[in-house]
């Protein structure tokens, strides 16, 4: 046993979990117009449960659906009627071994049409602690094992802590001991009518991550005040409502892995509850040294769980080397914003669990040429090959992972890199016959004489029309090569290759212009990355000229029209150009009825992103001899 003390059990209550790694909450969002869970909700969460995690936590339980309803589609726990469904999901999640977590959570001043918040009366101040425990005790009787209660990222409860917002005068607010008897009395109220052995875990917000919130000093002494009263402190951080706190409640790309666990390590000196640390976890060795070292008692885990829902059992039989890490690009969270659903850009098949357990086998074994090994040529080829074909994989370089292998040496695309590390490791595993250094040629697709044909080729940066574009270079040449790059940059594109070569080459030391016709700069879709982004581009002081077109590229800058009409000339040691990517369409057309099969996948039918690419190699295989 390499991580022993990961994966030694904990008691919270009278309830026992198998091990340390606890699923963190997440909001799923495909309910029933009610509120109640679906099927695909409790295959979602149960997922997790399979893949050997500790506990499932189902967040955003509303525990008020008259005064605390939120913004989106979540489940209430003062709606009986849904009982069944929440039943069914739990044994969901039971079956598997796991316990099933309730976040119980009240947005108070942000609830639509304003709700309850620190401002109610000493009655309806009543009333929410008895709402609080009365969805404790239905959630119990549903099949939750643990009710955890939502203290932190800026809801009612944190309304309540914080110094900056409740500013009662009476027995409620202004001193510590005042602002937290409202959430030690919802802890307590709790316990009475649950029981006192019915574990309470409470999520709250070490520190704001904010100037004007209160800071991790204070966070400490609530903790402090928190202890005995509950079976578990979670330790996050944040305010939903800082936008540049979200990237730390939630860890970007650019922060490190763990890099919340100094709150949880700081609060553990203080107290005997238990402690949890949450946010960007994907490496058991780490998680292993938290616990082992005191500095942590339990780990919660949100978005690897998304990425791989079987780390768990993968680093307890010792294959941690083929787990999946998260490479914390937001696509999940932005695309539950986006369109309600979750998915996972290197996890093809999260957010649809329940369409995967129904896929037909395949009824007939065909031979199969993959042209390409990028994201998309890997994942379809493994997919392929997992389902009984013949997979042929050709790659006109000599290594797998297409043009994203232009990124390896950027520091806060480490994860990217492993993935594609990792994808080409499966392929291989999986008995693909990999010719690198291969192109597929029309005479090459005719003398193989598949069945099958995938075209996934991938798409070539485009080279802008502007006079003098022989003075600048491409992206990708600089992402490979920074020397190519001077001291001075300018930046063609605000795109998201643009955006993060700038940063890039900023954290080196360059001054860089970003130059972007539009008005704005384009997070392709993934609005919280551009959050990441934004801080990011400040950090490094990288230069942004917006609605400006570039007019003509000279050895020493680039000379602009900016959105008032006057030019202007960046100066410049090296201009950089990043304005798109173009399919290889008429490459696929080659081959196209050469095969009597034929599918075209990838950023070479369309340039999207990685999630697209994998999503639809996914499909694009299983459906390959299905009838």
């Amino acid at each position: 046993m390499k991580y022993p003390h990961l994966f030694s059990p904990i008691r919270l209550g009278n309830t026992l979990f198998r091990n340390r790694i606890f699923g963190a909450p997440t909001g799923y969002q495909m309910l029933t117009a009610e509120g109640y869970p679906t099927d695909a909700a409790t295959a979602y969460y149960s997922r997790k449960a399979q893949g050997g995690a500790a506990s499932v936590a189902i967040g955003e339980c509303l525990v008020d659906s008259h005064y605390g309803k939120g913004g989106m589609k979540h489940i209430y726990l003062d709606d009986t009627d849904g009982y069944g469904n929440l039943a069914a999901l739990t044994e969901g999640i039971y079956k598997y071994g796991a316990v099933a977590v309730a976040e119980l959570q009240h947005p108070g001043m942000y609830a639509e049409g304003g709700g309850r918040g620190v401002g109610m009366t000493d009655g309806e101040i009543e009333e929410t602690i008895e709402a609080f425990a009365n969805a404790a005790v239905y959630a119990k009787k549903c099949g939750f094992g643990m009710a955890m209660i939502h203290g932190g990222h800026g809801w009612l409860m944190s309304q309540f802590l914080s110094p900056q917002i409740n500013t009662r005068d009476d027995r409620w607010g202004g001193s510590l001991e005042n602002r937290v008897r409202f959430p030690i009395a919802v802890c307590d109220r709790i316990k009475v009518k649950c029981g006192k052995d019915y574990p309470v875990e409470f999520r709250m917000s070490v520190t704001e991550s904010n100037p004007d919130g209160y800071g991790m000093d204070e966070g400490v002494k609530i903790a402090i005040a928190l202890d005995g009263h509950v079976d578990l402190i979670h330790c996050s951080a944040g305010n939903h409502e800082v936008r540049d706190a979200f990237v730390v409640t939630h860890p970007s790309m650019f922060l490190p892995d763990g890099a919340n666990a100094y709150l949880a390590a700081e609060v553990k000196k203080y107290v005997k509850t238990p402690v949890a640390t949450v946010g960007a976890f994907t490496e058991p060795e780490l998680m292993e040294e938290l616990i082992a070292s005191g500095k942590a008692d339990v780990i919660e885990v949100a978005r690897e769980l998304l990425a791989d829902p079987d780390m768990p059992i993968k680093a307890r039989s010792g294959r941690e080397g083929d787990i999946t890490k998260c490479m914390r690009c937001f696509t999940c969270f932005s695309n539950l914003i986006n369109n309600r659903q979750f998915c996972c850009a290197v996890n093809p098949e999260i957010g649809i669990e329940r369409e995967i357990t129904a896929l037909p086998d395949a009824k007939m074994s065909k031979t199969v040429l993959v042209a390409g090994g990028g994201v998309a040529g890997m994942q379809v080829a493994l997919t392929a090959a997992q389902r009984g074909h013949n997979v042929i994989l050709c790659e006109k370089s000599d290594k797998l992972g297409g043009v994203l292998r232009c990124e390896e040496d950027v520091p806060f695309k480490q994860k990217l890199s492993e993935y594609l590390n990792l994808q080409a490791k499966r392929v291989a595993q999986a008995g693909v016959d990999i010719h690198l250094n291969t192109e597929v040629t029309a005479d090459l697709a005719r003398r193989l004489a598949p069945d099958v044909i995938i075209a996934a080729l991938g798409a070539r940066p485009v080279t802008p029309k502007i006079p003098g574009i022989e003075n600048a270079v491409g992206a990708e040449a600089v992402y490979v090569d920074t020397s190519k790059a001077g001291k001075r940059v300018a930046i063609l594109g605000g795109g998201l290759v643009g955006t993060e070569l700038a940063i890039f080459l900023g954290g080196q030391g360059r001054e860089v212009t970003i130059i972007e016709m539009q008005p704005t700069l384009s997070d392709g879709g993934n609005m919280l990355h551009s959050i990441a982004l934004e801080v990011q581009l400040r950090e490094k002081n990288v230069a942004l000229s917006l609605g400006t077109k570039a007019l003509q590229i000279e050895k020493n800058g680039v000379k602009c029209e900016l959105p008032n009409g006057e030019t202007k000339f960046f100066d410049a040691d090296t201009v950089i150009y990043a304005v798109g990517q173009a399919p290889l369409w008429d490459d696929a057309d080659e081959m196209r009825f050469i095969a009597p099969e034929f599918h075209q996948i990838g950023d070479g039918l369309s340039p999207k992103n990685i999630h697209a690419a994998t999503r639809a190699a996914y499909f694009t295989a299983v459906n390959i001899g299905r009838i």
